[in-house]
This record gives structure tokens, sequence and C-alpha cells, in this order.
């Protein structure tokens, strides 16, 4: 037990941990941790242990969002377990539900290495990932062993789909996954596949969430539907935004996915420069305007799960504050640790 306090210590991943592991590629740590997280939990009561040390369960942190009982308000943003491996064990570590993805129909690489970066003086993280999956059916597979984990199940287009062609990928990862998760979320806001932002106009948008909706309620019980934007757009397209959900009937909005912007940075300029999307400190301010914005336009209208740089407490109280439901993290995740969720929940 004194082993694992050790590791479970805050500082000691700060001040140790953290340093050896930002040593090395950003992507080929990811990987290891995954590896490293999952045959920990092979051994016999590592995953009740890890749920002990990490885990808050009170009824006060319940939230009830677009008919679903959460056990608590934070999530696993998508991105960090795109093809469902590791989900049982990251839960563990206390997040109320878990988003997978983004998911394609078929499986593909990505974009060429090296894609991944950190910005440490920045607590940033730049991606260009580009969709790499192995494929919905892939996800399929290990969802189908999910029992009590809330999923999420972020879907996108294939690379080399055009996007006149673009609400067939939709549909076929929609109808694939639909028995296995909770909820859904349209990815049209990654900045890492080409074209795919212009999704966002609002007369394709329109049309996707429109078909989405139309299928998802041939269906006796339908899962909620959700959006996730960009950081990026005007007060004139988070607008159109506000008006598209309501028109469509869409269950909620994220917001947000990643920026291009690069205002303000500290890091290495030719770090910065890298192509892709930010993520991290860096993005809180805009993202908690982007989420008070939609929530006092909108009169409250829809859920918003709110997500971009929430490194403490008060990141995601903020958030929640602004008119977010529910708050993911990711980033905050790598910087601060296993322990980040814990802090949080505590503080709520």
């Amino acid at each position: 037990m004194r082993l694992w306090r050790f590791f479970y210590d805050r500082k000691v991943y700060k001040k140790l941990i953290r340093p050896i592991l930002f040593l090395f590629d950003a992507e080929s740590v990811h990987h290891f941790s995954f590896t490293s997280i999952r045959l920990l939990h092979k051994i016999p009561f590592v995953g009740i242990l890890v749920r002990r040390l990490f885990s808050v369960n009170q009824p006060k942190l319940e939230r009830h969002v677009f008919g679903i009982r959460f056990p608590n308000p934070i999530g696993l943003a998508a991105g960090f377990d795109k093809d469902a491996k590791l989900y049982k064990e990251l839960s563990n570590f206390g997040f109320g539900f878990i988003e997978i993805g983004t998911l394609t129909p078929k499986p593909q690489g990505g974009n060429p290495k090296k894609r991944l970066f950190r910005l440490v003086a920045d607590k940033g993280i730049i991606n260009r990932m580009g969709f790499n999956n192995q494929g919905v059916d892939a996800a399929i597979s290990r969802l189908k062993k999910n029992k009590n984990v809330i999923i999420g199940g972020n879907i996108g287009k294939n690379k080399t789909t055009p996007n006149d062609q673009a609400i067939e990928d939709y549909l076929i990862c929609f109808d694939a996954l639909f028995p296995y998760v909770d909820y859904f979320v349209v990815n049209v806001s990654s900045p890492n596949t080409p074209n795919l932002r212009e999704l966002q106009e609002k007369k394709p948008l329109t049309a996707l969430l429109q078909t989405l909706h139309t299928e998802n309620h041939k269906r006796k019980n339908p899962k909620p539907i959700l959006l996730k934007i960009a950081p990026d757009l005007t007060d004139t397209q988070l607008l159109d935004i506000i008006d598209i959900v309501s028109k469509t009937n869409t269950d909620g909005v994220i917001a947000t996915n990643t920026t291009i912007a690069r205002d303000g940075l500290q890091s290495d300029s030719e770090i910065c420069e890298e192509t892709g999307g930010l993520s991290g400190k860096p993005l809180s301010n805009r993202s908690t305007e982007v989420i008070r914005f939609l929530h006092t336009k909108s009169n409250g209208s829809f859920p918003i799960i709110g997500v971009g740089g929430i490194h403490t407490p008060q990141d995601a109280i903020d958030k929640l504050e602004a008119g977010a439901s529910l708050v993911q993290i990711y980033t905050g995740f790598v910087y601060e640790g296993p322990r980040m969720v814990k802090r949080i929940l505590k503080s709520l």
C-alpha cells in the first residue's frame, strides 16, 4: 500500500514520473502508458485498488443529462482511447464516462509521424493525428465486453471520403455503434482531416444532423446525438450552430475541439509552428467563452459538455458555471497526472 501511495502522490508524478516520460516522443509514451495500465490491471485486485485510490463515489456528484445518469460530471475526452482498448481500466481513475474515437468506417493510419508535440511551457499539446483508428468494427468487438462504463461514440469520416459523401460514413458508424454506446458525438471540427471543417457550414451540417436524427428515431430507444464544434468559430457561426441544433433537434454540443490559433504561446517557436490542433491550457479561456456564449444566446436550451484546457478544479468549475452540464479532460490528464480527476471531484 505504501508503494501505491508513493505513485499516487501528485508531487511524485509531476516531479519524478512526468519528467522521465517527457524525455521521450509523446506518441510513444502514450502507447507505453496504455500498455502499462493494461498489464498492471491484469494483476489480481489492482483494478479494485486503483478505484479505491482515485474514485469518488458521492450521490451529490451524479448528473442526469440528456436522459443518462452520469455517476459524476468528469469524462475522458475523445482521442485518448480511440479504439476502445482501455475504457474499463481508464474508468477506474474516477471518470464518470469515457468517450471513444474518433472512429471511421474503415481503418486508417492517420497522418505521417511525427504528429504529436508537447508545448511544456504552455501546458499544451499540438496533434495532427488525422483520425488514426482501427475502424468501427474493431472497436465494437471490444465494446461488446462492456458492462457498466458509460461510453460516448465519437464518429467521423474517412480521409478518402469526399465531403459530398460524408453522410454515408457517419451513418455507417452510427448504425454499427448504436447497440454499444450511450451517446454519439458528430465530429466535424477536427483540423487534421482535409476539408472536414467545411462540414460545419450551415447547409452541410444541417443535412448531416437531420439525416442522423431521422435514422436515430427509426429506433425504439433513440440515443442522444451531440455535435462537437471548433473553438475557432466566429460569433455569427456560433449563432448558426444554435439555430442548427434547434432545427435538427440535436441533443447537445461539445465545446470545444482543438484550435488552430497560436496566440500568446511561450514555447519554442519551432514547435508552436507545427500544424495541427492545439489543446491544453492555451485553449482554456476560449473554450469557456464559447460555452458561455452558446449557453447565454440559446437560453440554456441544450446541454453542453465543456472541454478544453481543464488542468485544475477551478478550470472545471469555470466551465460548469459558464453553462456546461458536464466536462471532459485530456491534456490536463497528461500534465497533471491521474489524481487530477479525484481533485476535481472532491472540489465539487
